[in-house]
Formats: C-alpha cells, structure tokens, sequence
C-alpha cells in the first residue's frame, strides 16, 4: 500500500471529521484527543501543534513521541477491513484510530477503548 493518498493527507483535516462522529453519539473532542493521545503518546500540545503544522498522517505517526504498545490489542473490522490484517505499517495504524474512533462513537467505554490502561 506503499504511496496510498492517505498518508500525504493532513491529518488536520481528518480530525474535525472524527471529533464530529464522536459528538453525533454524545461524545466529546477531550474523550477523541484522550485517544488519540493514548496511542500515539503525544501531549496536548504536542497533538494541538501537529494540528496546526498541518502534518500529513505519515509525518503525524512518524513524529509520535511514543506509541502504545498496547494499540496491537485493538482487532475488529473498521471499513470492511480487519484492522489485525493490514500488513502496511502505516496503514495499520491508521486503521486502529479508526477503529478506535469508532468504539468511541458506538458508546463504548472508555477503559474498554484504551484496553484497560
């Protein structure tokens, strides 16, 4: 999947798309950061600064400051795609904050979404 479009998409212009599914179902953009925090390990204002640099989803995982080891837990289906199957590193991990994203938005809990951490 090497040079798929996503990865030189902003990032920037995917996060308002995910803080608004997350708040159709009675979510906030604190619980979207909180995961987006969990797994990439960035710090509030280190993910407000990719955001506003304008980082692309490549430069965005590529520059986190400390994965969690524990996102390799999260398995499901996200887009007809089996998240656990995505050979592209990249890729995957795009398809984990998807999914991610998706527990959210289905009312999951959020220890259950961050895999008990």
């Amino acid at each position: 999947m090497a040079g798929h479009r996503i990865f030189t998409t902003k990032f920037s212009s995917v996060y308002p798309m995910y803080v608004h599914k997350a708040q159709r179902k009675g979510r906030t953009q604190a619980e979207v950061d909180q995961v987006i925090r969990w797994l990439t390990g960035y710090t509030p204002a280190g993910l407000q600064r990719q955001l506003a640099q304008g980082s692309d989803f490549e430069t965005f995982f590529a520059k986190a400051p400390k994965p969690n080891p524990a996102s390799a837990q999260v398995t499901g289906v996200v887009c007809g795609v089996r998240v656990e199957e995505v050979e592209d590193p990249l890729m995957r991990k795009i398809r984990i904050l998807d999914k991610l994203v998706d527990e959210l938005a289905k009312g999951k809990a959020m220890d259950k979404i961050l895999r008990g951490s």
